[in-house]
Parts: structure tokens; sequence; C-alpha cells
């Protein structure tokens, strides 16, 4: 089959996040399939702009159309938004010759359908959307974004026209089925393939980790790790006020990544010294990052819009990394629960993130390893590229 992917924030090892259509493309181009990925050439989320109009990754052909830098979610994001969308439109002809069997709709906002569909419509291709987020329920549930705000009606008209239109809608969040059904979505359509991780990327030798950071795991107590992004969603300020909590138990907090709470965060720390924040390390070295936790830290808000689910990347390598997990968090699916690798508690409680992480440094590291063995084997049965690539491919057909 030749794919058309419509992903604007589509990133590579080369250049970053994001990385779930990178995986999922290299995986077809093994199984013989062609992967045109069309991406804008600026996305907050990459560590790296790129600074080619095309190029091939791994057998995957990129194209980078032209876009503004931007900051933030005010009107510098709805140009950059606007550049790429309006550009796929102007391209439908050049990118309908390809002959794609499908073209995949999936730039997380759901203005890209218009452009795809043209598209799909010019090639007869099948029309596939493919859910990050449910805009514009994201913005408003998350941002409070008034649902009258030009904005959110734009989104809602676009994504009533994608689940309409849509032959195939994939998604990423696996409680959706009501949501969906009443915005137009013929269920049968639906297919939930979540995201995962690369096995490949966990065999061998990891990559030795920075002096600061192995320094860091070592020393007395048991670690408690966070490693991503320290943002509001988050909910580190509960990991802080749970530590603060902690002082005299055995356990020390290393927390390693960025993000606009940082500097919050790092001041709202000065004050427990058994907390230790460190810079992001490489993605090569992120197993030997996790097999230096002994519990690793996942925390969410409190928030109503994640009854609908929730699929967490850095969870996927907690689980990867055969780590005992302590996830604070109230949602429509639990993966820790469905896997047995740790202990949930409710979110934003730092009494029952602290009980929770007392209850697993009371464990031997037998048991703490025990647990970390189940995730790991329930990460790769349901969450491998390999597997979920396939399973997309399947819906296709």
């Amino acid at each position: 089959m030749r794919l058309l992917y419509l992903n604007h924030y589509a990133g590579s090892p080369k250049h970053g996040m994001e990385f779930r259509p990178y995986y999922l493309a290299r995986e077809w181009v093994r199984a013989g399939h062609e992967v045109r990925m069309v991406a804008a050439n600026f996305s907050h989320v990459r560590a790296t702009q790129p600074s080619l109009a095309a190029e091939v990754i791994d057998g995957i052909g990129y194209e980078w159309l032209p876009s503004p830098a931007y900051r933030g979610n005010g009107l510098g994001r709805v140009k950059n938004i606007w550049a790429y969308c309006s550009r796929l439109w102007r391209d439908a002809d050049e990118l309908a010759a390809w002959k794609p069997d499908a073209v995949i709709a999936s730039s997380t906002y759901p203005m890209d359908i218009w452009p795809a569909r043209r598209i799909a419509r010019k090639a007869g291709a099948k029309l596939v959307f493919e859910v990050h987020d449910l805009w514009p329920l994201s913005p408003i549930e998350l941002s409070g974004m008034s649902p009258q705000h030009p904005f959110a009606r734009l989104c809602t008209w676009a994504e009533g026209t994608a689940y309409r239109d849509c032959d195939v809608c994939v998604s990423m969040l696996p409680k959706t089925h009501d949501y969906m059904a009443s915005r137009g979505l013929s269920l049968s359509k639906l297919c939930i393939v979540p995201n995962g991780i690369s096995p490949e990327e966990w065999q061998g030798e990891p990559a030795p980790l920075r002096a600061d950071v192995a320094a860091a795991l070592r020393g007395d107590g048991l670690v408690v790790g966070y490693a991503g992004s320290m943002g509001e969603p988050n909910a580190l300020d509960t990991l802080l006020d749970a530590a603060a909590l902690l002082q005299d138990a055995p356990l020390r907090f290393v927390l390693v990544g960025s993000g606009h709470l940082q500097e919050h965060l790092r001041a709202r720390a000065a004050s427990l010294p058994k907390v230790r924040f460190l810079d992001p390390v490489p993605k090569a070295q992120i197993p030997a990052l996790l097999a230096g936790f002994d519990i690793a830290y996942l925390g969410w808000q409190r928030q109503s819009l994640y009854r609908f689910g929730i699929a967490p990347n850095k969870l996927m390598d907690y689980l990867m990394a055969g780590r005992a997990v302590l996830h604070s968090v109230e949602a429509g699916n639990d993966p820790v629960m469905e896997s047995g690798c740790g202990l949930s508690v409710p979110p934003a409680d730092a009494r029952a993130v602290a009980d929770g992480m007392l209850k697993l440094a009371a464990l031997s590291p037998a048991q703490r390893a025990e647990m970390g063995a189940r995730g790991r084997a329930h990460v790769l049965a349901a969450h491998s590229y390999p597997v979920l690539a396939q399973r997309f491919l399947d819906a296709l057909r």
C-alpha cells in the first residue's frame, strides 16, 4: 500500500518528538509499504527543526511544509496551523497524483481533515482520521476555552466533518466510543490503536548516562524517579508535596526533564534536600536512566476529560523498563492496574501519593521486580509498535 501520512508535528530520531508517526511509518516500510510523511517545518515539540524541504529517514519520505515559528498557544500558533493546512490544500493535486491508497489526517487538531478529504477524493483513497486528543473538548475542558470561541467552533465543525466523512477512525484513547458516536461517527469505523514502544530500542547495552545523572542515582535510599515534561498536566506539584511529607522516609526524588514549570518546581524544592532536578537526557539514555529508578512516578491532574482514557508515552517507557510504578490518576482506563505493575492512587492528593510510595518502598526488591516484569510483559504484548502498526493496517483493510 501507499500511505500518505499528514501529521503537522511529526518528528524522527533526528528531530525529536513527535515520535508516534515515525514508529508506525517505519514498521509499515519494513512490511513493504510506501509512506510519505507530510509535516510542518516548525513545531514547538521538536528539539531540532528540519533544515531541508524533503528527506528520507529510515525509508520514510518526509516533506517539510513551510510554516512560521511561534511560541505558546496564541495567534502565532494559529498562523502556523493555517500555513500548514492551506499548503496541503494547494498541494492536493500533486499529493493525489502520488496515488495513495489511504490518506491519514493526524495533526492533533482536526482541521487537517479538509485538505485530507480533498486529497483522498482526488486519489480515490480511503480517508483515515487519527485522534490524538479530543478537540475542541481538550482546550475547552483543560484550558477553559469557551465553546463559542471562534477557534473552538472551527474545531467543532472540523471534528464533525471528520467523523462523518472518514472511512476509518483510529483513536489512541480507549474510551471514546460514546462521545464519538454522539458526534456522528459510525462505531463500525472505529479502531483503538494506543501509544507504544519500539522494542529494539531496549535491546543490547543501554547508552551510558551523563555523569551528573549517574551521580544523582547513586546514594542511600530508594530512588523515586520522574522522567518527562514539566508542565501543568504532569502533577509534579503533587509529587513535591508528597516529597515534603516523606523527608524522613528512606526515599530520594530525582526529576529529569524540562518544561515551562521547571523553574517554579525547582524553587519549590529548594527547601527539600532529598529532591534533585536534572536536565533531559537523550532518548538513547532513557533505558539506563529508568533502570536507576526503584519507583517510577506518573501523575495527572483531576480532570474530567480523562474519562475518555489516557495514552501516556512515558508510562510505556516505565513499563518497558520493568519499573514498579506509582500512578496518581482518575481516568477511564489505568494501564498500571491493568498490568499489575504498581499502585494507583487518587490524583491531586499528596497524602495518597506519599502513602502509596511508602507501600511500594516496603516491598522487597524481588516483589517490585515482579511488578515490573508484569508491566514489561503487558507492554510487549499490547503496546509494541510492530503490533500497533499491524492493527492500524488491519483497520485500513
